[in-house]
């Protein structure tokens, strides 16, 4: 059983394991104040230190996590990765934000017919509300 609830999301982020950096764009899966899951094209190891960032908040978002579980995922894998107990208000603060992105996106289609990825529904809701919104 879950000890968090997940919220869906597709927003971009980056990661680091060690020096090793990753300038591939991967994608979240979903985010919980526990940690998240992200889509990646190369399998990584569970227990292993990783960096993640969301470039496209302000100020960017970063955080250090371990992986926690690597799943197949047809050619591509799903990664979890756990903040720790430190990072909780991370967590926190991304889930909180994630979900009014989400929440963002619905609003748009059903007020004006768009159809926003998660990377264009949060660029615009930054641009509107990012001001008001702790970080």
């Amino acid at each position: 059983m879950r000890q968090f609830i997940r919220h869906p999301s597709d927003i971009p982020l980056e990661y680091t394991i060690g020096n090793i950096v990753v300038h591939e764009r991967e994608y979240l899966k979903d985010v919980s104040k526990g940690g998240l899951c992200f889509h990646s094209k190369i399998s990584l190891k569970k227990g292993v230190g990783i960096h993640v960032k969301i470039p496209i908040c302000n100020p960017v978002f970063e955080v250090d996590g371990v992986v926690v579980w690597c799943l197949k995922s047809g050619k591509n894998y799903d990664i979890g990765v756990s903040f720790g107990d430190d990072k909780t208000e991370f967590g926190v603060r991304m889930t909180e934000q994630v979900c009014y992105i989400e929440h963002y996106k619905k609003e748009m289609f059903k007020k004006e017919g768009r159809i926003l990825t998660g990377e264009a529904a949060a660029i615009e809701w930054i641009e509107k509300n990012a001001s008001g919104f702790p970080i």
